[in-house]
């Protein structure tokens, strides 16, 4: 377990720059609380889950990788389980069924959840890796994703079920999904789209045509956060105006700054360079994911290393684009920065999957 080959392995750069991301995500709560008693406890839980959650990373790190395969129909039970257990145990907030409340913090499984799927589908692929790949080969694992999806789709939580599909036809790429079958998928997309638009809430299907119609006299709250967003990303210029010093964070113009909006809060105080730099870092992290899973011993650590790099670009992404109100508003957190215990939790136990497969791809089958 603890061999100099492990450590040899593991992948501190990876590593260092999570950890970096984590403490300035930390510092950037600080400073977006601008002395809200409400949210003042934030800093202090995000340390803990900060803590926690490297604890379960270099946990799950010690682990051969190879074992998960063992473990994944556990899993995928597990989680139906836990998203299931949502609608007789779990607490509505926002008129979304999403979280158990411990009492003490609330926990989302959801975030879990996409997370170990990742895992759950890496193994489908690498077990199904000789077998043809026909719509047969696809059809199943499409099901084994969309029965997951439906239990989070109905909670309801939109952005959560884009998530894993988006992770699902990823991996399916990296797979090797034949050329051929991009056009079915697009026209399969567009039409799900077009007919999953008539089943969401209507705050989500407001948010949509908010995004895609504006109205330039909305009332307040339709188009509020991302107005103030814009601003606060403006007004931050090149240098930015200071950490603690921004007006739009401070006197708190910028609604949930802490979490779905922190990037803007960042770029208000931190300005474009800072901006940059700190996104360059969490490119970085992204990088040493793909570059695990480019040295990986077998297909099944090569996937879990690529599904954990394209979830972390794909909640980077659709986090800036919603800030720079190029995508419509979504729940989903900057990796690392933004607060928010489970969210935090699940990516870190996505890293220590990374890590695993690099610690222990050298290790005799």
């Amino acid at each position: 377990m603890f061999k100099r080959e492990f450590w040899q392995q593991f992948d501190y750069l990876l590593l260092g720059g999570v950890l970096i991301l984590c403490i300035f995500g930390i510092a950037m709560i600080q400073s977006a609380i601008a002395g809200n008693e409400q949210i003042a406890g934030s800093v202090s839980r995000q340390v803990i889950f900060v803590v926690g959650g490297m604890v379960v990373l270099f946990l799950v790190s010690l682990i051969d990788y190879r074992y998960l395969s063992s473990l994944t129909r556990i899993m995928y039970i597990a989680s139906v389980l836990l998203l299931m257990g949502i609608y007789v145990i779990g607490t509505a907030v926002y008129g979304s069924a999403r979280w158990f409340d411990t009492g003490v913090i609330l926990i989302q499984p959801s975030e879990l959840v996409k997370t170990i799927m990742i895992v759950i589908l890496a193994d489908y692929f690498y077990k199904s890796q000789d077998q043809p790949k026909n719509l047969n080969w696809v059809a199943k694992s499409f099901l084994i994703t969309a029965f997951v999806v439906l239990w989070i789709f109905i909670q309801p939580n939109l952005s959560m079920s884009i998530v894993i599909f988006v992770i699902w036809f990823s991996l399916l790429w990296y797979a090797g999904l034949p050329v051929k079958y991009l056009i079915l998928f697009v026209v399969m997309g567009i039409l799900l789209g077009v007919i999953g638009f008539n089943f969401l809430e209507e705050y989500q299907q407001n948010r949509v045509l908010n995004f895609i119609f504006p109205d330039p006299n909305a009332r307040y709250g339709e188009t509020y956060n991302v107005d103030q967003a814009k601003i606060s990303i403006g007004s931050g210029g090149l240098f930015g105006l200071g950490y603690g010093q921004g007006p739009q964070v401070q006197l708190r113009f910028l609604k949930v700054r802490h979490t779905d909006f922190i990037f803007s809060a960042m770029a208000h105080e931190f300005g474009f360079f800072g901006t940059v730099l700190i996104m360059a870092i969490l490119v970085f992290v992204i990088y040493r994911c793909f570059r695990v899973g480019q040295k990986a011993s077998d297909m099944f650590g090569q996937l879990i290393a690529y599904g954990v790099g394209t979830l972390l670009f794909f909640q980077m992404a659709v986090n800036i684009g919603v800030n720079l109100n190029l995508l419509p508003v979504t729940g989903l957190t900057l990796p690392f920065i933004s607060y928010g215990g489970s969210s935090l939790a699940s990516l870190l136990l996505g890293i220590g999957f990374v890590e695993s497969v690099a610690a222990h791809r050298h290790k005799n089958q």
